[in-house]
């Protein structure tokens, strides 16, 4: 541990402590309380949580529409709040396994556990007992099946994906099924059993991730490398195998996106507009394969960049036109 005073060290040749990346130790900081809401939220992933819960409130309410318009209030809350509890602490848990890797890259290299500013007990207590009080809240106000698949996508994120991803690109693949439970927490929410409308769903969400997965992947693929995770752009740089990877996803999300039609979720109007907006989707993907051309890092990164916010458009657009769409049963 070092113990030159901060004043002693120049801003511009300082480096973190951990990831040795040049650039201010101190920059000037915010209030205490504002820093620690701050660490709060990027402990806890709160940008991950919130996609989950906006999936699950969506299978929630699609499974309420299953049983009536009248039951689609009930128990939304409780649903929502347990789900979210049991992601903040798997996503606490997986800072905390990360924490060394994280200091590594430039994009989490201030997250408070990589940074120092929470130490690891910290961090896995408060992993755990968000987990434990979501998986209790679940369990008191929804059913023992939600809290089980909760559990259960809990310990894949972070027994299984977060370990792997140093070892093999299969981590990608295996991390997009806990990634794709939250319409399914949802939906067994509110109808207390598995059904194939609920798979759909889940279909879905497992689908989009992979065009979405590999822009980030392009888009960071020397921070991945520096960290030694092998993403598909660490392990074949030339990209055809993450282009490949995408666009096949990106074809397949179009036909998968319909099948709540088929399912006779919703009416031939939402098939429509899935349709077009899978489209829409595909096309920036076919786009995104522009990496395979351009010798201009900032053109790479520009096509990686707008396929990654097509993607956190697309999601909630077709979410939306579900629930909208959606066709209640008696």
């Amino acid at each position: 541990m070092t113990t030159v005073s901060q004043a002693a060290v120049p801003a511009e040749l300082a480096t973190h402590p951990e990831s040795g990346i040049p650039g201010p130790l101190h920059a000037p900081q915010p209030g205490a309380t504002a820093t620690l809401i701050h660490d709060f939220r990027e402990l806890f992933k709160v940008k991950v949580v919130a996609l989950v819960l906006v999936t699950g409130w969506g299978g929630f309410y699609l499974g309420s529409m299953q049983s009536g318009i009248s039951s689609v209030q009930r128990g939304l809350l409780d649903t929502l709040f347990g789900i979210g509890l049991v992601s903040a602490g798997a996503g606490a848990l997986n800072e905390a396994l990360e924490r060394k890797i994280d200091a590594r890259m430039k994009r989490t290299a201030d997250r408070p556990m990589a940074a120092g500013r929470f130490s690891l007990a910290q961090g896995v207590i408060a992993g755990l007992g968000a987990l434990f009080l979501g998986a209790l809240w679940l369990l008191l106000r929804t059913n023992l099946l939600t809290v089980s698949l909760a559990l259960l996508t809990a310990f894949t994120y972070v027994a299984v994906y977060t370990p792997l991803k140093r070892f093999t690109t299969m981590a990608t693949f295996i991390g997009a099924f806990p990634g794709a439970m939250g319409p399914l927490l949802g939906w067994t929410a509110a109808r207390g059993r598995m059904e194939w409308p609920a798979v759909a769903l889940f279909a879905i969400l497992f689908v989009w991730q992979f065009p979405h997965f590999m822009a980030i992947a392009w888009l960071y693929r020397d921070d991945y490398a520096r960290a030694g995770i092998r993403m598909l752009p660490v392990v074949q740089p030339d990209g055809w195998a993450t282009v490949a990877e995408a666009l096949f996803f990106a074809v397949v999300m179009i036909p998968v996106s319909v099948a709540p039609w088929r399912l006779g979720m919703a009416g031939v109007s939402y098939a429509v507009l899935a349709t077009l907006l899978g489209l829409g989707y595909l096309a920036y993907t076919i786009r995104f394969a522009g990496i395979l051309r351009t010798k201009d890092e900032t053109e790479s990164r520009m096509l990686a960049r707008d396929l990654l916010k097509v993607s956190v458009l697309y999601l909630p657009l077709l979410f939306t036109t579900l629930m909208l769409c959606a066709t209640a049963r008696h």
